[in-house]
Order: C-alpha cells, then structure tokens, then sequence
C-alpha cells in the first residue's frame, strides 16, 4: 500500500479535455487558424504547451495573442459550467478509497476553471487538498506539481502513487519520483506511457490494483 495517492483532474476525474479542445478551437477560427485534434493532443496534451502559439504563424501581434487568450478562456470557462461530467466509475473509486490513505488533486488547470468545473461534482469532499495551476511555478511535464504536492502532505515521492491520463502528466510525476498509474483517456492514445508502472483501461480497476478488492 502507498502512503498517499495524487490524482490529475483533466481526463482523470472530470471529462473536460474535449471541451478544452473546442475552446481553442474556435478562438483559433477566429484568427483564421484552423486547429485539428491531432495538432492539440500533440501540442496541449503531450508536450503541455499553448495551441493558441500557432496564431504566431498567421502574423498576430501580442497583443492579438493576448485577446486571443482571453477569448479562448471566456468560451472554456462558458462550456464547463455547462457540459463537464464526472467520468464513470471515479465517484465509486473515490469512495472505496477515501479515509484509508490521504489523498489530493494536482492539476494544471487554473483555479478559476477547476471551481467551476466541480460546481457540481460532488468529489472535493474526498481530497485533503487541491494544488491548481497557480499553486506552483513550473507545470507538467516538470516533476513540481508533484514535489509541491508530496511535500505539503508531508509525505516521501517514492512512497506515494500518481494517477494520470496524459503523457506530460506521467513524466511530470515519474520525474519526481512517484509510481504513476496511467490511464489514458481517447485523447490521449498513442502517447508515450512508457515511465508509468501500469497502464489501467479504467479508473475502476485502480482498488484491485491496491489489493483492495
């Protein structure tokens, strides 16, 4: 058994890379940049970087890129009040694990959207805290997210658990020592999932991993 089990929330516990996708998208389609799927999960979801970079290509000034930015938050921030969904089998996860090992989210949403996103969730309550984007200064792929986490908690790296579904999520937690569990949403296929311990099809099989069941 770990000591403690971190959790993404994009992907992980909340079905919202799509809607992230979509607010680019049509921010981009307003500059006359046309943005694939394929061009996001390599740019956003892999390497972690902005997708709104490729407006630089169609001669934006910063100043465009900066209303550009604030244009895409606006539509993203809209969609997840109105469409984020619990992914199945975490609520049960969660309450099989809850209170037999402490465990919190670190993610590199900001903390804006992941409020808005959890409205109605339901699943804060299973979490001794949150770390969001504006909790440390370097994002995933960088091990800080986790380091900042497994500090906090007071807990040692290579005694806790990370559960990811990206491939930037999984070398962020390995790179700071943690086992990882990833489990790869269809956005993320095709990733290199190769620095994680297993590779799950479903958050649920997470307790018969921990000799739960």
């Amino acid at each position: 058994m770990f000591d403690g089990i971190f959790w993404d929330n994009d992907g992980v516990l909340m079905e919202t890379e799509h809607l992230y996708y979509q607010a680019n998208a049509e921010a981009l389609a307003r500059a006359g940049v046309k943005l694939t799927l394929e061009e996001f999960c390599r740019i956003s979801l892999r390497q972690g970087e902005s997708v709104l970079s490729l407006a630089a290509g169609a001669g934006l000034s910063d100043g465009a890129g900066a209303e550009l930015r604030r244009v895409r938050d606006e539509i993203y921030f809209r969609l997840l009040g109105e469409e984020p969904q619990v992914i199945p089998g975490v609520r049960d996860t969660l309450e099989r694990l809850h209170g037999r090992l402490p465990m919190a989210i670190v993610t590199s949403c900001r903390k804006i959207n992941f409020m808005q996103m959890h409205r109605e969730s339901g699943l804060l309550g299973y979490f001794d805290f949150i770390l969001t984007r504006e909790d440390y200064a370097a994002s995933k792929p960088d091990p800080e997210p986790y380091l900042t986490a497994c500090a906090r908690a007071g807990l040692d790296p290579g005694r806790c658990l990370a559960i990811e579904d990206s491939e930037r999520g999984v070398t962020s937690a390995a790179r700071a020592g943690l086992a990882v569990a990833a489990v790869p949403g269809q956005m993320n296929r095709g990733g290199d999932f190769a620095a994680a311990r297993w590779l799950l099809d479903a958050v649920r099989e997470l307790p018969a991993l921990l000799n739960l069941d």
